[in-house]
């Protein structure tokens, strides 16, 4: 890993790189922009960089990626590096140490170790625990008890905090707290996607650093250079499935390198999608369609619905290109060729920006924690009616 292996970003990571070399690192960052980004590869790199013991080389060229320290960092076994996220408050229980754990503390620890796992095989993957009720007290109370001691290092303390608009209100006062009088030998790098959220009297105590979403030609570029023998359709499919979200581009990476493409969630979450537009668009069928946005809305999760309008989003935008130009080769999902030509000479005359329109609203909606069955429903009725047969 270095400066330059960072995915796009060319400019924040000169001004990272500036700071770092003039020792004029604020005390606390606040990284900001859309989900995949990339902002927490960022921080980590830069965590990396200022305990690397490669010498002042790295803070030219980035963290050599093979030292103790850069290896260390890389497992989550830092002693400096503190990365925290949302986490049940089971796995914070005080158990006597002479006893083993219990059953509910031991399964929120599987739980946890299942998402510091997936972290190490996807930087891009951004953990939360389900059950959880936030960033805790008891969290941020550790990190001031770990703030008063100097790093065991050469190094610096690095205190990497993962999604802090969802601090529990006595944590995010006592995070407050330890940002108004930082150690000298502590960098807090909060990362957040929706830094509207964040408390104001943290963010204004952050230097804010915003990042902007993958381009698709920065996209291309990496998935060249990760993974040169890939066939271009599959490329194609994940530069325009992911969408720039290099979570979701390298989950697909991963499945297709290991053989198993079908495997990829997403892939089954765009099946879906295309099979309820199937289903709506056939003659009488409205109400079944309606039962199957019932039936995902109680499956899936947030960022599943989202996958899948996001899915039909895409198929719109293959079925507008074929529209305009029936030899389009360059389609966000190659394998539906000929489901996108069906579509076309079906329904001839769409109102695509109508389409993206109710999509996008819905995509919103989800994300603003609207109620998705009521959300799936309103779209599915607005989508028969502007998808009406000529």
């Amino acid at each position: 890993m270095s400066w330059q292996t960072i995915i796009g970003h060319t400019l924040q990571m000169s001004i990272l790189q500036k700071a770092v070399v003039t020792g004029r690192l604020a005390h606390a960052y606040l990284f900001t922009g859309p989900e995949g980004t990339g902002k927490e590869t960022a921080a980590f790199e830069l965590a990396k960089v200022l305990n690397c013991t490669t010498g002042s080389s790295a803070l030219d060229t980035g963290s050599c990626g093979t030292c103790r320290s850069c290896r260390d960092i890389d497992a989550f076994l830092h002693p400096d590096i503190e990365y925290v996220f949302p986490v049940e408050s089971a796995l914070l229980e005080k158990n006597d140490p002479a006893k083993a754990e219990n059953k509910k503390t031991a399964e929120a620890r599987e739980r946890y170790e299942s998402l510091i796992e997936q972290k190490k095989q996807n930087p891009y993957f951004t953990p939360s625990m389900d059950r959880s009720m936030g960033i805790l007290t008891e969290q941020v109370t550790a990190l001031q008890q770990k703030a008063s001691f100097m790093p065991v290092e050469k190094g610096k303390k690095i205190f990497i905090l993962s999604q802090p608009e969802k601090l529990h209100p006595s944590a995010a006062n006592k995070l407050l707290k330890l940002l108004e009088e930082p150690p000298e030998h502590v960098l807090f790098i909060l990362v957040s996607s929706r830094p509207e959220n964040v408390l104001p009297t943290i963010r204004s105590r952050c230097q804010t650093l915003k990042f902007s979403r993958i381009k698709p030609s920065e996209l291309d570029e990496w998935l060249e250079r990760k993974h040169s023998g890939i066939q271009n359709d599959t490329k194609r499919f994940i530069s325009g499935f992911s969408r720039g979200n290099l979570r979701v581009a390298t989950d697909i990476l991963n499945n297709f390198s290991q053989g198993n493409p079908e495997h990829f969630e997403g892939i089954a979450t765009r099946d879906k999608a295309i099979d309820y537009l199937r289903t709506l668009l056939s003659p009488g069928k409205l109400g079944e369609a309606i039962t199957t946005t019932e039936e995902l809305s109680k499956k899936l999760g947030k960022q599943e619905i989202i996958a899948f309008l996001g899915s039909l989003l895409l198929f719109f935008q293959d079925i507008s290109h074929r529209t305009i130009d029936p030899e389009w080769a360059t389609l966000n999902n190659p394998d539906l060729s000929s489901s996108v030509d069906r579509f076309v000479q079906n329904f001839t005359d769409p109102d695509f920006l109508a389409l993206s329109t109710i999509t996008e609203h819905a995509i919103r909606s989800v994300q603003r924690n609207v109620n998705p069955l009521l959300t799936l429903g309103a779209y599915s009725i607005r989508l028969k009616t502007l998808l009406r047969r000529s």
